[in-house]
């Protein structure tokens, strides 16, 4: 890992006992809404990608009752440098996880959902008929909760990648995670171009399309500039960047930390080239302010706080 991270021209970066800036800290808050989503989850023998990746803002998000399913397992096929979750052997698909998934989606009243899941290259389609599943099941339960799914790119295959399509999900999102001269430390099983094919071919049939990229790897602003440039190309409607955090020592090192200010004018140029809503921040995650997201870049501005209505966090 280390030494593809040396070919694409990175050095050791920042030591994981070094102390954080300020705007990295997130606030721990156990709340009884925290306890009762905790509580949901588990009842129905579910997994959160805030769980399994560790995400820095589960507090927040759980405190307002949301959470971002991840369905198909819990352990990924691909070993990403970046990624949190476990690279085990995968077990067999649970059949009964859609109407599980759509059974919280309804006892937390969500208006939109978010959905995402482990790679499983070891399956036909990649998981697809399983989102596709769950999309279902979340709109017979919940007709009028939006649907966001997060996907891998399930190497690519126009056949399992038209099953989510034809499901019509709300949102289509896939993140394109670095820029190009980083793909293969960061995640070697994935593509640069395969990744930009997939947000390509979602915006040719209608959806509305996201991505999202992680700073912090090594990757300069030029190039986040070029990669926000290569996605407004092929229309992508939504990008969320955020600041990479080193989950342990066998993981990718931080090469630097990027700032808040710099993080503003990332968005302000990416919004610029047509991107119709960019949401940057040091603590941003793929599905952050997720339904704010889709109704800013619809309508140019964002519906703000959203009590009875959560929006998900990945």
């Amino acid at each position: 890992m280390l030494g593809r991270l040396a070919e694409a021209g990175v050095g050791q970066g920042v030591a994981i006992a070094e102390r954080k800036p300020e705007w990295m800290k997130a606030r721990v808050k156990i709340t009884d809404d925290y306890v009762r989503l905790k509580r949901t989850l588990r009842d129905l023998d579910l997994v959160t990608v805030c769980e399994e990746a560790g995400c820095p803002n589960i507090f927040e998000c759980w405190a307002d009752g949301t959470a971002t399913f991840m369905i198909n397992g819990e352990r990924c096929t691909r070993a990403c440098g970046f990624c949190l979750v476990d690279t085990r052997h995968p077990q067999p698909l649970d059949p009964g996880e859609p109407a599980r998934v759509a059974e919280a989606v309804e006892r937390m009243g969500l208006a939109h959902a978010v959905v995402t899941a482990v790679a499983r290259d070891d399956l036909a389609d990649g998981g697809a008929e399983a989102f596709a599943a769950t999309i279902r099941a979340i709109r017979t339960r919940r007709p009028g909760t939006a649907v966001e799914v997060l996907i891998p790119d399930c190497k690519g295959d126009p056949d399992a990648l038209g099953i989510i399509f034809d499901a019509r999900p709300d949102v289509l999102n896939h993140n394109l995670e670095t820029v190009a001269r980083l793909q293969r430390a960061v995640r070697p099983s994935a593509s640069y171009a395969r990744s930009l094919s997939v947000l390509a071919r979602a915006k040719a049939d209608g959806l509305t399309t996201k991505s999202s990229l992680i700073v912090g790897l090594g990757e300069t602003i030029d190039e986040l500039v070029e990669s926000l440039a290569d996605l407004a190309a092929i229309g992508t409607d939504i990008v969320t960047i955020g600041q990479y955090l080193r989950p342990t020592t066998h993981h990718l090192p931080v090469a630097r930390w990027w700032t808040p200010a710099e993080l503003d004018e990332v968005a302000a140029r990416g919004e610029a080239m047509g991107i119709g809503h960019v949401e940057a921040s040091p603590l941003t995650r793929s599905s952050y302010h997720a339904r704010d997201a889709l109704e800013h870049s619809r309508t140019g501005r964002a519906t703000g706080s959203l009590p009875e209505t959560p929006v998900a966090l990945g």
